[in-house]
């Protein structure tokens, strides 16, 4: 595994953990309905379904974490949480939202960042 695997594996455990202990319930991890892409974490939050990115940085030399979650992703993640929603018998059933979670490690602890709601489609 490279070190950026490594460093993406753990800001998303990282991200799991801050999500359950903000009473989250994990429903899935990295759920990919075939080669178009993944959902890196999708989690109940009070009733409504949530699909979460996770993105992490080691330095700030490509920006912020938040900054790579762009509208190319940001529609990519809407065509998955689509697809999950028919494929569970979901769809038009619950209340969606998009989070991203932004993780800094480096030298010090390590940052998150989770921005709720951070975008619509």
């Amino acid at each position: 595994m490279s070190a950026k695997e490594e460093a993406g594996k753990k800001g998303e455990e990282l991200a799991v953990s801050h999500l359950l202990s903000q009473g989250f319930k994990l429903t899935e991890r990295n759920w990919r309905p075939g080669r178009e892409g993944e959902i890196d974490i999708i989690a109940y939050d009070h009733g409504i379904l949530v699909f979460a990115e996770v993105k992490t940085r080691t330095s700030d030399n490509y920006g912020h974490p938040l900054q790579a979650v762009t509208k190319n992703k940001q529609k990519q993640m809407g065509r998955l949480a689509k697809c999950y929603l028919y494929q569970k018998g979901l769809y038009g059933r619950v209340d969606c939202r998009f989070d991203v979670i932004g993780v800094r490690l480096g030298a010090g602890p390590p940052q998150l960042q989770h921005v709720r709601d951070a975008f619509r489609l």
